[in-house]
């Protein structure tokens, strides 16, 4: 229950401080865990981004001053937002109207209400896992690098693996057994940050020039068997691993890189993610 309470805590953060800076450090720090797991976590439990909650609960809040008759650009300065296009195009995103159409009786908004975190006792699906003690190994394959957060790579995740799929036969001549066998989506983590996305494949042959590289780190892993239609079944995995496994397995994250596994015959998908026993 402490980690639920936790949870709860970190979005009492968001609530106490929508007029004022909301870091993604700070919220993690009152969900007692570090900011890369706290960032790795919430879109799998929630099914969006932390920076695009905070969005839809300041602009539900910041609807609200407007129809009680809030001025357009005190409301904007209110919830951050310095330049009133910036305010306007964040308002129309979440409301579909302009912030000076809130300010006329009746006009329809939207309310994004705040996230409770419950405990849910499910059990009725069991979830097969094994543990894996795996030796430092290198992956080749495409990169996807640049100004980007954890949560940027969620959005930008299926699009990159659209563009590559024509690459995937030139990826699967490389496998060579020295890793997970199967093509690899790989979320590298280096120095507790992220650091990239990868598809790619476990292999010691030298990388391809259009190609890059990337070694993972020794450790231990748990390992879930993913079935059913992509991508929505690794979605769904994901999720209850992170919502209903991991609270109560006696493991948290370790600082190490997330791992997709997928099967030439998508029959034997795998989700391989990073642990070491909690504190």
């Amino acid at each position: 229950m402490d980690w639920i309470s936790q949870l709860n805590d970190a979005m009492s953060y968001v609530e106490e401080n929508l007029t004022e800076e909301i870091t993604l450090e700070g919220a993690a720090r009152r969900a007692a865990c570090s900011a890369y797991h706290f960032q790795r976590m919430f879109p799998c439990m929630t099914g969006i981004s932390f920076s695009e909650y905070v969005r839809r609960r300041r602009m539900t809040a910041a609807a609200m001053d407007l129809a009680e008759g809030a001025k357009v650009m005190d409301t904007a300065v209110r919830y951050g937002y310095d330049s009133p296009t910036a305010f306007n195009r964040a308002f129309q995103s979440v409301h579909g109207l302009p912030p000076s159409a809130a300010r006329v009786r009746g006009a329809a908004l939207r309310s994004f209400p705040r996230i409770t975190f419950t405990l849910s006792i499910k059990g009725e699906e069991a979830m097969e896992y094994r543990i894996e003690e795996r030796e430092a190994f290198r992956v080749v394959g495409f990169s996807m690098k640049g100004p980007m957060s954890l949560e940027n790579c969620f959005e930008r995740v299926p699009e990159f693996w659209g563009q590559t799929a024509g690459e995937i036969p030139r990826l699967a001549a490389l496998m060579d057994g020295s890793g997970p066998m199967g093509i690899l989506g790989v979320s590298a983590c280096d120095g507790g940050s992220f650091s990239g996305y990868y598809i790619a494949a476990a292999t010691r042959a030298p990388a391809p020039a259009d190609m890059a590289e990337y070694s993972v780190p020794a450790g231990t892993w748990a390992v879930f068997p993913c079935r059913g239609p992509m991508p929505q079944a690794m979605q769904d995995l994901q999720r209850r691993i992170v919502s209903e496994w991991l609270p109560s397995s006696g493991y948290e994250y370790a600082e190490a890189p997330d791992i997709e596994v997928y099967s030439a015959d998508n029959l034997h998908n795998e989700v391989w993610l990073p642990i070491v026993p909690k504190k």
